[in-house]
């Protein structure tokens, strides 16, 4: 699960890939329901790591400094939430080994969460903010909606 402050980042950034100029905290938080101070702490902590940039001034806000098209999910939550692992064994960027896992190689726990890791990395590091914001999620009709597969007999 993803934390309230990693949805809020995603939210304040599909608010400033949609404008077409800099946006207030005051604009973002009122347009996304955010807490202003909360929102305050994140853009800075986007700010730290160079996804966003604030300008002083009449006209000034946050902007994004890329693109949304190089913006990904998975980018934003491992800035946000720290490492995308359901178990600190399987982190690529915070390994830690089980305290109580007798081997790895053999871990069955490991091994279906390894499937579940690679599945949900693959989707988050695809999947960018310039989608997210025109809908043209893979997987999904137009609208959101998941495809429904047919099952297999």
């Amino acid at each position: 699960m993803i934390s309230q402050k990693a949805r809020y980042a995603l939210r304040a950034l599909v608010a400033l890939a949609g404008a077409d100029d800099s946006l207030m905290i005051a604009e973002i938080a009122e347009q996304q329901q955010i807490p202003r101070k909360f929102l305050e702490q994140i853009l800075l902590d986007l700010k730290h790591h160079g996804i966003v940039a604030s300008r002083r001034g009449r006209f000034g806000g946050y902007v994004l400094l890329l693109r949304p098209d190089q913006i990904t999910f998975g980018r934003i939550l491992r800035i946000i939430d720290g490492p995308i692992a359901p178990l600190p064994c399987l982190s690529r960027i915070a390994y830690r080994r089980c305290s109580d896992c007798k081997s790895e190689a053999t871990c069955e726990i490991r091994r279906v969460f390894a499937l579940v890791a690679d599945s949900a990395r693959d989707v988050l590091d695809r999947i960018t903010i310039a989608q997210a914001v025109a809908g043209r999620l893979p997987g999904t009709e137009s609208g959101g909606r998941r495809k429904r597969v047919a099952k297999r007999a």
